[in-house]
């Protein structure tokens, strides 16, 4: 439960900080003192959005602070899940700084805005005086139905699963979009793959086909200039041979007097020998040399094909046209893929789908059979609130086709009539706000005990009722506090002085500036509250004793 509350520089607060305790808290004061700016604070520490237009000096950080008292709740996996240090005494800040943006700390580690809603949710749950127009509302009602139903853990795993299988859902969407845009361009990809295919072309072609042609283009001179290096070495008299054979002569006689020289001799045979060997390769050289117009032809058809496919694939060589076409092939492979990942998908998304549907199917069953126990228990309720004749129904029917939603395939609506005779009717048709009011009490008392929340805010839970209706409220509060904290923010004197503890919220003019304070009355100042909400700011004698009439309840 909420033990401490800390409010710095937020609307008109400049700072406070208040003490609660458990049971039945009541804040009253004055139209226009700040009661609202109170809830507001206390919205913020529970996840609620926030920005600069809530500080009160623009130039100073705003800080809501509040100790909530954890020892009595499971709560232990919320900060395990989160990776947070778990204290019994747990507290959560948020800062906003003057340029709006805000952050937010549990026990000193900071968090993120969905993590303080989420544990805020565990905590607290705050009654605005405008909630009661979501009775109307879709989410408040299922809700409302499946607390009663105490099925939790079916209806986590069902929205879980419905949001798995709606993600699969836009996968295949996304995959079948793919798949029809890959099959406009599978017949493109697969001629290019053909034609590359039909080429049969390896790696370095271009260059040796050059190469061959090169040579088939001037054979001519090729040949000319190897038959003249041939003469030179071999066939003229002072060929480059016969002038090392009679090089050889001289060193030979040479080495007959100086054994030195023979190493010599040696080199030059080997140099003789090699001379001999170019002479004769460049002979077979010759003789394979030749101009074939036909294979010119041939060699210039195959180079053609080559530069036309670089040109188209706007690459440079034979190699990247290898590449281009695997590349190709594992865009065609991806295409046939897509089938197969459609089909697996489309299987996963029809099992989620039966899943999701058995699911609904238990769902709804616990829902019918929860609903005539919230009918009997707030209708009973109702009239304990001064309303004999009122008449909440609650009817559940089976969306068209038995179609799936994130609440199943139920379609909940709440009908009510405040009038005996009168044929219940959607609830925003026919309830006044008084109405409204007691019934939303009603419903949430009832969840109340079913949620075993630590702490429940009523802001004006007693809108269009006086008298002995207001006693009635007053008296339900009491009870239901008797389980869990229940601070009410009221106007009612009936219902402040059911209160275990009682605040009040006032504004004065300091510096001529307005300010709300808060502040915890004693018995005499509390009697005079009370009074002062029986009788107006002139307090009679008649209001104080009725005051205290009120608070010997």
């Amino acid at each position: 439960m909420l033990i401490h509350l800390f409010i710095s520089n937020y609307a008109l607060i400049d700072k406070s900080e208040i003490d609660f305790e458990g049971g039945f808290t009541v804040i009253t004061g004055e139209t226009g003192a700040g009661k609202s700016i109170l809830l507001g604070a206390l919205s913020l520490i529970v996840g609620q959005r926030a920005d600069s237009s809530a500080l009160q000096d623009k130039n100073k950080k705003c800080i809501v602070e509040g100790i909530f008292d954890l020892k009595h709740y499971d709560l232990k996996d919320f900060f395990k899940k989160n990776n947070l240090d778990y204290q019994e005494k747990t507290i959560i800040r948020r800062e906003i700084n003057p340029a709006g943006s805000s952050r937010a700390f549990i026990n000193d580690t900071p968090v993120s805005l969905q993590q303080v809603k989420e544990i805020g949710l565990s905590l607290v749950d705050i009654h605005s005086q405008h909630e009661s127009l979501s009775l109307n509302n879709a989410e408040f009602q299922f809700n409302i139905i499946d607390s009663f139903a105490r099925h939790h853990k079916i209806v986590s795993d069902y929205k879980i699963k419905f949001k798995e299988v709606n993600l699969l859902q836009s996968e295949l969407n996304s995959l079948k979009e793919k798949e029809q845009k890959s099959k406009l361009d599978k017949d493109y990809f697969q001629f290019q793959f053909d034609e590359l295919d039909k080429a049969n072309l390896s790696e370095g072609e271009q260059e040796e086909l050059e190469q061959q042609l090169e040579i088939m283009n001037n054979a001519g001179e090729i040949k000319r200039f190897i038959s003249e290096g041939t003469k030179a070495l071999i066939q003229e008299d002072r060929s480059a041979v016969n002038i090392i054979k009679e090089v050889k002569k001289f060193i030979s006689e040479a080495s007959r007097h100086n054994p030195i020289m023979e190493e010599v001799e040696k080199r030059i045979l080997s140099v003789a020998i090699e001379l001999e060997d170019i002479a004769a390769e460049l002979e077979i050289m010759y003789d394979r040399i030749s101009f074939s117009p036909e294979k010119t032809e041939s060699i210039n058809n195959r180079l053609n094909i080559i530069y036309s496919l670089l040109h188209k694939h706007r690459v440079k060589t034979t190699r990247e046209l290898l590449e281009v076409k695997e590349k190709i092939q594992k865009q065609l492979v991806g295409i046939d893929s897509l089938e197969e990942e459609i089909n697996i998908l489309e299987s996963k998304i029809s099992k989620g789908i039966s899943e999701l549907k058995q699911s609904a199917k238990k769902i709804s069953e616990n829902r019918n059979n929860a609903i005539p126990k919230i009918e009997k228990s707030v209708n009973i309720m109702l009239k304990d609130l001064a309303m004999p004749d009122a008449k909440l129904e609650i009817r559940n029917t089976q969306i068209a086709n038995n179609e799936l939603t994130p609440y199943g395939t139920d379609q909940i609506k709440f009908y009510f009539t405040a009038n005996k005779g009168s044929e219940p009717r959607e609830i925003n048709k026919v309830a006044s706000g008084g109405e409204l009011s007691r019934l939303m009490l009603s419903i949430k008392s009832l969840v109340a005990k079913l949620t075993a929340l630590p702490t429940i805010i009523f802001d004006e839970i007693d809108t269009g009722v006086s008298g002995e209706t207001a006693d009635r409220v007053g008296s339900i509060l009491q009870k239901i506090s008797s389980g869990m904290q229940v601070i009410s923010i009221t106007h009612l004197p009936q219902i402040a002085s059911r209160g275990n503890t009682h605040f009040v919220v006032y504004k004065e003019n300091r510096n001529g500036v307005a300010k709300t304070f808060l502040k915890k009355l004693s018995e005499k100042e509390r009697t005079h509250e009370i009074a002062r909400l029986l009788s107006g700011e002139k307090l009679t004698p008649a209001a104080i004793e009725n005051a205290r009439e009120l608070l010997r309840i």
